[in-house]
């Protein structure tokens, strides 16, 4: 047998050991996946479609949004939680899945914190407060004053049990008076398709979402939460102009990616969804969906994470919402 030489095992060692970050550096070669836990056509999708172009256009390779709903966006976001640490499946989500879940179930299948990692924030939202068009009041005032003589509870939608829209409603019986019963769906757009058939009150839904079924007269916006007036609907007054302030907790959507994804894969995503969300018209379709673009470090938006925790947390205490 021909001996092999310390030189030549030396060599195929560092050859061995360059492959990997070759392999790395080459991402992506194949079509990138983004789960959005939300319904399609919803809020979330068609923010996630937006950026996806310019970010695909900038990588060389597909950006394919998959949308998967439920539970809170307990569906979606396992499924990223639990993929392969490729960069090749990542998840566009919002703040319900680090803020409000952890709070608000007993026990989750995966752990937002350890299983997700940060790659940047996307935008700053808003919802809004709907009923159906022929509603006999205008404004927050007038519904408080209908739900008290109602003489049944007031039947409000969500996209789903402990989500943001939950939350709010909960405290609507604490604020605005009368009963109030929570009706949760898979997405906002069915509960804004009921409040339009009369067979739901009203419901929470994202400026996206309802614009549609608002422009056919099938439903009317009552107010909007937030500390500021959204530049989608600037006529729109918010809770604490209309006499109801604790309604101002800005909402936001973010990026991330599996535990263990290489750190130049998050880079390179980080950079590119900050150059995205930068492009006029990119900016320009967002603020129209009701959101405000904004990108930042993986650093900055684990920040905002162990800061805005807490206080969706105490929410979810006060407003007695539990899921065993």
């Amino acid at each position: 047998m021909k001996a092999i030489s310390r030189r030549t095992i030396l060599g195929a060692t560092l050859v061995a050991g360059a492959l990997p970050a070759r392999a790395q550096d080459a991402w992506p070669s194949k079509p990138v996946r983004i789960v959005v836990p939300f319904n399609a056509g919803g809020a979330i999708d068609a923010l996630a479609r937006v950026i996806a172009e310019p970010v695909a256009a900038k990588l060389g390779q597909q950006v394919l949004v998959d949308p998967k709903p439920g539970a809170n966006t307990i569906v979606g976001s396992e499924i990223v939680a639990k993929a392969a640490p490729d960069g090749y499946t990542l998840l566009i989500t919002t703040n319900s899945t680090h803020t409000n879940n952890p709070a608000l179930y007993a026990k989750l299948p995966f752990d937002p914190a350890k299983d997700l990692v940060p790659i940047s924030l996307v935008s700053l939202g808003s919802i809004l407060v709907c009923a159906k068009s022929d509603a006999p009041f205008g404004d927050l005032k007038g519904m408080a004053s209908w739900a008290k003589g109602l003489g049944r509870p007031v039947t409000y939608g969500s996209w789903g049990i402990g989500s943001s829209g939950h939350l709010y409603g909960l405290l609507f019986e604490k604020m605005l008076g009368g009963q109030w019963s929570h009706v949760p769906y898979r997405g906002d757009v069915p509960a804004l398709q009921d409040v339009g058939n009369g067979t739901l009150d009203i419901t929470w839904a994202s400026p996206t979402s309802a614009k549609t079924q608002i422009a056919a007269n099938r439903v009317k916006p009552i107010a909007a939460v937030g500390a500021a007036r959204g530049a989608a609907m600037p006529d729109l007054a918010t809770f604490a102009e209309q006499g109801f302030p604790g309604f101002d907790l800005r909402l936001f959507v973010a990026a991330y990616a599996p535990a263990g994804t290489p750190a130049t894969i998050i880079a390179r995503m980080r950079r590119e969804i900050a150059v995205a969300v930068a492009l006029p018209d990119v900016r320009e379709k967002m603020i129209q969906q009701g959101q405000t673009p904004v990108a930042s470090t993986s650093e900055e938006l684990a920040a905002v994470l162990t800061r805005e925790t807490p206080i969706w947390a105490e929410l979810i205490k006060a407003s007695g919402a539990k899921v065993e």
